[in-house]
């Protein structure tokens, strides 16, 4: 992992990006941080082309997008067209919704057509990945819900954006998971895992009990490109403390 592919999704600043200035004040705060590049998500109304501007302006690349699942599978040509104005050549399905993970049909279902989707967006030059929960551990007639996901795409049409924290919180290793996907792992969320008041919670990357140097170096492996931080919920702290702590644990292990 080199410094340059360390970036921030912005998920994580979704209180702080919900207006033009809002998102110029957050992406400026971003780079001076150390931050190149961002997952741009759950921000407010804003034109591609004006995000370019604001882009550009501060140093920043867009890595990747989390689109709606339904616009992927739905509209799919209005997810490509998005991305090709932000000359950027990933996004996620990020959530399944309201679908029934314990239904084996309904995964099975899911998986065709993402790789449909996905397909299409081979055919324009960009890449479909699959960000998982927890609930994607399932075990559905002796395989987990993630592995027909995978099973049951060509790999060429749906790649993984593994959640490193959903992955512990689902039962599995991160690290198990990362090499599983060699060569189909573009994107890891990297987010840590604690424990507070005896409950699961999300911590500051290098701030929790993952593995993250063993994450790290497993992703990599496996051709990784984008290593985003992320983090759900910081419980009431200042969010943009919170990617900087994530930020400066990484560099201690990013190649110089």
């Amino acid at each position: 992992m080199n410094i340059c592919q360390i970036a921030a999704q912005l998920y994580t600043l979704r209180n702080h990006i919900q207006t033009p200035a809002e998102i110029v004040a957050s992406l400026k705060k971003l780079r001076q941080i150390g931050y190149q590049a961002v997952q741009v998500s759950s921000m407010g109304p804003i034109e591609e082309a004006e995000l370019n501007s604001i882009l550009a302006g501060e140093g920043l690349v867009c890595c990747a997008t989390h689109e709606t699942g339904a616009k992927i599978i739905d509209e799919t040509a209005t997810v490509i067209a998005r991305l090709q104005k932000l000359n950027c050549r990933y996004t996620a399905y990020p959530y399944p919704g309201n679908l029934d993970f314990g239904s084996l049909p309904t995964v099975l279902e899911l998986a065709a057509k993402l790789d449909k989707a996905g397909r299409l967006m081979r055919e324009a030059g960009l890449v479909l990945t699959y960000h998982n929960h927890a609930i994607e551990f399932q075990r559905l007639d002796g395989k987990l819900a993630l592995d027909w996901l995978y099973e049951k795409t060509d790999a060429r049409n749906l790649q993984g954006e593994i959640d490193t924290y959903w992955v512990q919180h689902g039962g599995c290793d991160p690290v198990a998971w990362c090499r599983k996907l060699h060569g189909r792992l573009p994107l890891l969320h990297l987010k840590d895992y604690t424990v507070i008041s005896g409950k699961p919670a999300f911590a500051p990357v290098g701030n929790g009990n993952l593995d993250i140097p063993a994450i790290v170096n497993a992703a990599d492996t496996a051709g990784c490109e984008w290593f985003i931080v992320e983090q759900d919920d910081c419980y009431g702290a200042d969010p943009f403390e919170a990617l900087a702590q994530s930020y400066r644990y990484l560099t201690t292990l990013a190649r110089k």
